[in-house]
């Protein structure tokens, strides 16, 4: 008989597991390598509860705690990666980035309250089983979510990869492009560390954390640029990478940072991820302040450049994309020069923006001369 004829009816209708089961496998591997990074903050995966339909995780240590869960998806991200390995003939599948992006997405915005990542659960949910059999697209996608959970100290006990065929599909050119998505538990120990953002008042410096790049939001609109221009994601950028490269710099973590300022007890009024509404979204805080940013990174990101250059105005450019800084962290005055220490020996590079005041909820951003109205 036939191996076609063996197939049972569920594969042909779309759903076969004989070519999903390399993608798991590759994920299982990677899975495996992470389980004792959380350990560190003292949680600790069940072993006897892997493999079954869910993961069993507890805390040993003996200080008061608090959990927080949230859920990303990473987007159109991973569509410019499906064009690359389609068209720019390098042999790369340019996935290497794209686990860190969509791990980033909710790890970055869990830090947000404090919270250090502990656990990660994923999903790749593409549009048809063949896009799972990809031997090294699968390896590099499972690696860089391997790599997302060393960077952040989280296992990756769990996750799902169905095929949906009747609700996924790819716009052309690109061939299938999966949705990427997943949840980050973070752990609040103690307790009394949980950052919620009402402390926050006129007063407060806006400090910021330079980004590595376009990270995961605004992804739309370059990909709606791109593809007016006559080499599409291969046409170069003046400090030598093509667009597609600069659009896949992987997304910064920030987990490091928050983990550095929580340790070394800087008082922290609020903390906010530089992702959708660009740099509008410094005023995500609902009462009537007013935030004046009165400086900014020097180099902004190559990318958002040239968006400007190829026609898109400023406006949509800062409100959009994250302009060049990836973190926000308000502090009152007299912490500024200790969080900007702790920041940099942590790794990362911290300006004083400005200041939160009294007024009008808006942001003015004096570098560009610019009042933006506030994202709700």
């Amino acid at each position: 008989m036939s191996e076609e004829k063996l197939k049972s009816e569920y594969a042909k209708a779309g759903v076969d597991y004989a070519k999903i089961e390399p993608f798991k496998m590759a994920m299982v591997q990677a899975g495996k390598r992470t389980l004792e990074f959380p350990n560190k903050r003292d949680v600790y995966i069940e072993a006897e509860s892997l493999g079954l339909h869910g993961v069993v995780f507890r805390y040993r240590g003996s200080k008061s705690h608090l959990w927080c869960k949230t859920q990303e998806g990473l987007g159109n991200k991973n569509w410019i990666a499906e064009w690359m390995y389609q068209h720019a003939g390098t042999g790369k599948t340019y996935y290497e980035g794209i686990g860190i992006d969509t791990a980033l997405m909710a790890a970055n915005d869990v830090i947000c309250q404090g919270a250090l990542p502990v656990i990660y659960t994923d999903e790749v949910a593409a549009g048809d089983s063949e896009w799972f059999m990809d031997e090294k697209r699968s390896r590099d996608l499972a690696e860089s979510f391997f790599k997302a959970c060393e960077m952040c100290g989280m296992a990756l006990p769990a996750g799902e990869s169905p095929a949906l065929r009747y609700l996924i599909k790819a716009e052309p050119p690109v061939k299938s492009a999966p949705s990427l998505s997943g949840c980050v538990t973070g752990i609040i120990a103690p307790a009394e560390r949980m950052v919620t953002g009402e402390n926050l008042r006129a007063g407060d410096h806006i400090i910021g954390a330079t980004s590595s790049g376009l990270h995961s939001n605004g992804i739309s609109l370059v990909i709606k640029r791109a593809l007016t221009l006559k080499d599409k994601f291969l046409h170069q950028l003046p400090n030598g990478n093509t667009l597609g490269e600069e659009a896949l710099i992987p997304t910064r973590s920030y987990v490091k940072l928050v983990e550095a300022l929580l340790e070394n007890s800087v008082e922290i009024h609020s903390l906010l991820g530089g992702t959708g509404g660009g740099i509008s979204k410094i005023a995500y805080d609902k009462r009537p302040f007013t935030y004046r940013i009165r400086k900014w990174v020097e180099e902004i990101p190559p990318l958002f450049l040239f968006m400007r250059e190829i026609g898109v105005s400023l406006n949509d450019c800062v409100t959009t994309f994250n302009w060049g800084v990836g973190f926000y962290i308000f502090v009152p005055e007299k912490e500024v020069d200790k969080t900007i220490d702790v920041g940099k020996k942590a790794g990362y590079e911290l300006l004083d923006l400005g200041q939160v005041e009294e007024g009008e909820r808006r942001v003015i951003f004096e570098p560009e001369g610019l009042t933006l109205p506030p994202i709700e």
